[in-house]
């Protein structure tokens, strides 16, 4: 008789283990996505030409794939069958994927912005005559009105909509993952096992991200049009501003991953038996322990899962959504978490999707080696402090105080970490017109570049093809840098005579330049040490609150509203906090662009130098600004959370007493004595 009442539950802990593997996988393969969609964002940008602002509204697509759907999703889908419906959205996750590589197969070959000319033999000496113009070009040095059409459409310029149709259909896939997963896990596991479970799938999920940086930055250091041209030709290497590495070749790499995360789902069922708590006595008389819900539900008792559940209508699902709805942000606890939360993913995510450019522009880091540092060190910090916080839950047994005490506090401390970044900075590259002055060149005036010592020449002021001058300093060009002839090839070409090198008073030069801009100084590289020390500290830490942080939602709502809670948040969060930030943070960072890039048919392109200096006071200005607002609504929850905690811990005395006096009086009616007490069992 044992053996037959155990079967079962081995095989509904089988069931529910394969279900945690699978979701976990799951987390994994959407952060692999999401995290190689951010690292790619340098590289789409200067694919397609476009400026940070509008590269935003791209990146903010997925989260209004979320938003057309997530409401219905996360509502309609806990009554129904959960684990198929996350099937189904891995499955659109991994066309969208597919779907945002699509641009690269109808693009022509990517033509970066130049205006030297390649010699077709190697090792040639010639003289370069910069007046001289192609026939195709009109006098501004872009191409002819007859010429427009046919360089637009070789271009592609309008094909970014496949990248921004299949972020969108990544948003909507991903909808199911979060709501439906983590409820149907919390309702059948063991409630004191549900912070390490939360903390387990958060772990493997952050190793996601490593994976995808990693495959960003690997990507970035091959050129886009691999194995169809010949590399020997291309002047431009991986840390130009021109370079645009293989984006296209991940996104494939991403979806045939999400394809198989996907398929677990379809053979798991509906629901399962709910597995036995430690402290099921306890959860029977209505107290669930330290970790149970803050507010128990009030005159409904919960059904068992093992029991079958009633079939149920779209018309009655339909008719219960607005009561539901109304009953869920009447809460003032529900509505103080979903502002903090908004507040501090707008600053997460408009920092963490201009990072790399940050880092390349402030210190003069390469695209890859950016992205490469973000996976390799500030990911795995990360995945550690969030196992770190599962770990402190589920040994200390906190409460839902205990739980808001510990990410404030982390969320603190990360805080005055991230405000000493503020002050490790680096000069600006020296550029000679844009960000430092010479006998010839004013600082930052466009038309100053044409100066004495170029007059000769026939410069075009538009284009970005920087030159290292053996002066340490960067020239727009070389027609700027006054050069007149050149000798090598490709990557190894070296500009000769360069009358605009000779003016600067600094140690006898040989007047020659080479292609690509100057590096930053020694003491660039050691400051970049530093920050990279503090970033991976403050990543930790503040991750040490994440799981923390779930439980104060999760254990603040009723059980019967918890898919739809964590719905409505993600629908909230991600509109608001996912959709705006890239899109300001974006406008903001483009004021401080002092070079804009030549679209090959015309018009400003992608940023191709900023003036660093305001660059950071912009970029970590917005971010502090955001961060601080969110503590203030964290203390404003913790008070609320506070005075819940007291008005409950009040309700049982007064129950209590009034039984003992209900129980006095019958019994004195009753024999018309007072009771004894009662000394034993």
């Amino acid at each position: 008789m044992s053996v037959a009442t155990n079967e079962p539950r081995e095989s509904c802990c089988s069931k529910l283990k394969l279900f945690l593997v699978a979701l976990s996988f799951v987390y994994f393969a959407k952060a692999f996505q999401g995290s190689y969609m951010k690292s790619s964002v340098t590289q789409i940008e200067r694919r397609f030409d476009i400026p940070s602002t509008f590269i935003g509204v791209i990146d903010g697509s997925f989260e209004i794939g979320n938003l057309l759907v997530i409401a219905f999703v996360s509502y309609f889908g806990a009554k129904l069958h959960r684990p198929r419906l996350i099937g189904a959205g891995c499955l659109i996750m991994a066309v969208g994927s597919f779907c945002t590589a699509l641009p690269h197969f109808f693009q022509g070959p990517y033509k970066y912005e130049t205006t030297i000319t390649q010699s077709s033999e190697k090792n040639l000496t010639h003289t370069m005559l910069p007046c001289q113009k192609s026939a195709e070009e009109s006098a501004d040095g872009l191409p002819s009105a007859d010429s427009l059409e046919e360089c637009e459409k070789a271009a592609g310029s309008s094909l970014w909509a496949y990248v921004f149709l299949g972020n969108m259909l990544r948003g909507i896939g991903e909808t199911p993952v979060m709501p439906l997963g983590l409820s149907y896990l919390d309702d059948f596991s063991q409630e004191e096992n549900t912070a390490l479970y939360l903390a387990c799938i958060q772990t493997v999920g952050i190793i996601g991200p490593m994976f995808g940086f990693l495959l960003g930055s690997f990507c970035a250091r091959l050129y886009v049009d691999i194995g169809a041209v010949d590399l020997d030709v291309i002047a431009i290497n991986h840390k130009d501003s021109r370079w645009v590495g293989a984006w296209w070749l991940g996104f494939l790499v991403t979806g045939a991953v999400m394809l198989l995360a996907g398929i677990p789902f379809w053979f798991l069922p509906k629901s399962l038996p709910k597995q036995e708590s430690k402290n099921s006595k306890k959860a029977v008389n209505g107290t669930q322990g330290e970790q149970g819900p803050f507010l128990p539900q009030e005159g409904k008792s919960e059904p068992s899962s093992c029991e079958k559940q009633q079939p149920v209508t779209m018309a009655s699902l339909a008719k219960d959504f607005l009561p539901s709805l109304k009953r869920l942000f009447s809460d003032s606890v529900y509505i103080l978490i979903i502002c903090t939360s908004l507040v501090a993913v707008s600053g997460f995510i408009g920092m963490i999707t201009f990072k790399p450019k940050f880092m390349e522009q402030t210190y003069g880091q390469s695209s890859s080696k950016a992205i490469f540092m973000i996976g390799i060190m500030n990911l795995p910090a990360v995945a550690l402090g969030i196992i770190t916080g599962g770990f402190v839950m589920k040994r200390f047994k906190l409460s839902i105080l205990g739980a808001a005490r510990v990410s404030v506090t982390t969320s603190l401390v990360s805080f005055c970490l991230l405000l000493t970044q503020y002050f490790l900075q680096c000069r600006n590259a020296q550029v000679a017109g844009l960000t430092i002055a010479t006998n010839s060149f004013i600082k930052n005036n466009l038309n100053t570049l044409l100066a004495q010592c170029n007059t000769e020449c026939s410069c075009s002021l538009k284009h970005w093809d920087p030159v290292c001058a053996s002066n340490g300093i960067t020239y727009a060009n070389p027609c700027l840098a006054g050069c007149q002839t050149a000798t090598g090839f490709g990557k190894d070409m070296v500009f000769h005579n360069c009358t605009c090198i000779g003016e600067v008073p600094i140690l006898p030069t040989n007047m020659s330049a080479t292609l690509g801009q100057c590096s930053r100084s020694e003491d660039c590289d050691k400051m970049f040490k530093f920050y990279m020390a503090i970033s991976v500290l403050g990543a930790f830490v503040s991750a040490c609150g994440a799981t923390p942080g779930y439980i104060v939602l999760l254990r603040s709502i009723s059980s019967d509203l918890k898919s739809l809670a964590l719905g409505m948040q993600t629908l909230i969060v991600r509109t608001l906090g996912g959709i705006p930030p890239p899109i300001y943070f974006g406008a903001l960072i483009d004021q401080a662009c002092l070079k804009w890039g030549t679209k090959r048919c015309g018009g400003r392109g992608a940023c191709r130098l900023y003036d660093t200096d305001a660059f950071r006071s912009r970029f970590l200005g917005l971010i502090y600004g955001l961060y601080a607002l969110s503590y203030v609504l964290w203390a404003l929850l913790y008070k609320r959370l506070v005075q819940r905690h007291k008005k409950k811990a009040a309700e049982p005395e007064a129950v209590n007493q009034e039984g003992n006096d209900d129980s006095s009086k019958n019994t004195q009616d009753e024999t018309g004595q007072e009771p004894e007490k009662e000394t034993n069992i």
